[in-house]
């Protein structure tokens, strides 16, 4: 698995996110402050109106000479100042020929809202400055002054140096939101990554090596840490202990099973023999010894057949299918004749009734020999537990799935049967066996791509569901009235 590179890392990503989202904050923070900054400024301007309108009263018949009154307009930077005092009284100054005031500003009342909108047409005009003719604006600014809240200031003056001076101020927030941003990126990305990014990527590497060699990795120590860092190493730890654990286990139980197939396959093989020769005990002049002998030859029976399932089930690993249209109902009738031919533990064939309700023609996409052995091994698990009827019948069909269930009106499963029903060599059903049935029928339906389950157990019966694919042809299941049954003889 290739590592992460640098502009992939979590580090990067970690610092790149850092600075973004501490510029966004600066972003939402510069919106109010240039508002403040462009109302800071024009109430400046207007308390130094105000101040220099209050030298007409010191002048000699309330008038002022042009050189004074040129010199105070230059020093408030404005073409008109109004002094509007209670009473009606105005003081004014004024340049000899002012220009007229492209856009009038009353600031009495002005909201927040307003004030984003004003700073930003602003700058939208010193944007439009930037890339075409520049537009030099004349505004007209009327508000209480600072001063004194009682009078009114109106000033007539140039937005330039306004939008110079909202520019400026504009830079030095930049320059301090970069350096923030940087400084706080810095800050975390170092805290994160000893707290967060380092030791991740001591677990990934734990994680990798321990993938790659279960065996020879060294085990994780984890640290004291109460976080969920902490936590995390911790569990790793612990699974590692447990796979490990499972892993010599599952070896040794390979090992055991390879041994046991290669006993067992040559065990059967005496058995069998053992079997043939003792049908001929059936012949003994003793009545005794021909009393007997049934029992004994479906006692080797037993043990032959429990050799050859041990020997399917540890050899057969993913089941090969070879999936054809078959006729459930057909193959249903098969399975039957060959589990009424199952013998009793005396010797004699059971007694019991198979009945296929399968409507005859409905098609399924299975292998037929190993749907076959699922089927018989339900019906000889529900005979050889004492049931004498054993139905099989479609319980639902949708267009990509069909469901069987085998039923039977046996005495029902016992709660340990219940608890380890489909685990190989503790799931058995009935006395006398090892539980491989059930779970080869298992594995046989989830090969299909299907499932086996257990629907209902009690006096009353059992009944197990058997999911299966649909088959997908033109003649679809063909309904029939009653059902086909046999009964063994």
């Amino acid at each position: 698995m290739p590592r992460p590179t640098v502009a992939t890392s979590l580090s990067a990503k970690l610092l790149l996110l850092t600075i973004l989202f501490v510029l966004l904050a600066e972003v939402l923070i510069y919106a109010p402050s240039i508002a403040r900054f462009r109302m800071s400024y024009l109430e400046e301007r207007l308390a130094a109106a105000h101040i220099a309108a209050l030298s007409v009263e010191a002048a000699p018949d309330l008038m002022v000479t042009k050189e004074l009154q040129a010199k105070l307009l230059a020093y408030t930077g404005t073409h008109v100042i109004d002094l509007i005092q209670p009473g009606a009284r105005v003081y004014m100054l004024s340049r000899p020929m002012p220009p007229h005031a492209d856009a009038i500003y009353d600031l009495r009342g002005t909201g927040m809202g307003m004030q984003f909108v004003d700073a930003g047409n602003a700058l939208w005009l010193a944007l439009e400055g930037a890339f075409g003719p520049q537009r030099d604006r004349v505004i007209r600014v009327i508000d209480r002054s600072p001063n004194d809240p009682a009078q009114r200031v109106e000033v007539t003056m140039d937005e330039r140096p306004l939008i110079d001076a909202m520019l400026d101020f504009s830079r030095r927030i930049l320059a301090v939101s970069v350096a923030i941003s940087l400084i706080a990126a810095i800050l975390v990305y170092v805290t994160l990554h000893a707290l967060l990014v380092r030791p991740m990527r001591r677990l990934t590497a734990e994680v990798v090596a321990f993938r790659r060699d279960p065996d020879g990795a060294p085990p994780l120590v984890p640290g004291t840490r109460r976080d969920e860092i902490g936590v995390a190493e911790r569990e790793l730890a612990a699974m590692q202990g447990t796979v490990r654990a499972a892993l010599r286990q599952r070896e040794r139980l390979a090992t055991l099973g390879t041994a046991v197939a290669k006993i067992n396959h040559d065990l059967r093989g005496i058995l069998s023999t053992a079997s043939l020769l003792s049908e001929r005990l059936t012949e003994s002049a003793d009545p005794e010894v021909r009393r007997v002998t049934p029992r004994l030859v479906a006692s080797l029976d037993r043990a032959v057949e429990l050799c050859g399932q041990t020997l399917s089930f540890t050899r057969d690993g993913v089941l090969p299918l070879s999936p054809a249209p078959i006729d459930l109902h057909r193959l249903a009738e098969e399975a039957g004749a060959e589990v009424l031919a199952t013998a009793r533990p005396d010797g004699g064939r059971v007694e019991a009734e198979w009945i296929n309700d399968i409507p005859a023609g409905t098609l399924a996409p299975v292998d037929a020999a190993q749907l076959a052995r699922a089927l018989v091994n339900l019906g000889r698990n529900a005979v050889q537990a004492g049931a004498d009827r054993v139905r099989i019948a479609v319980q639902a069909e949708r267009t990509d799935r069909l469901t069987l269930t085998v039923a039977d009106n046996g005495p029902g499963l016992a709660p340990r049967a219940r608890e380890n029903l489909f685990q190989p060599f503790a799931g058995s059903a009935r006395a006398g066996g090892i539980g491989l049935g059930l779970a080869i029928a298992r594995e046989v339906l989830r090969a299909h791509g299907g499932d086996l389950r257990l629907v209902e157990s009690g006096a009353a019966g059992t009944a197990f569901a058997l999911d299966i694919p649909q088959c997908n042809a033109d003649t679809g299941p063909v309904a029939v009235t009653g059902h086909k049954s046999f009964v063994s003889q």
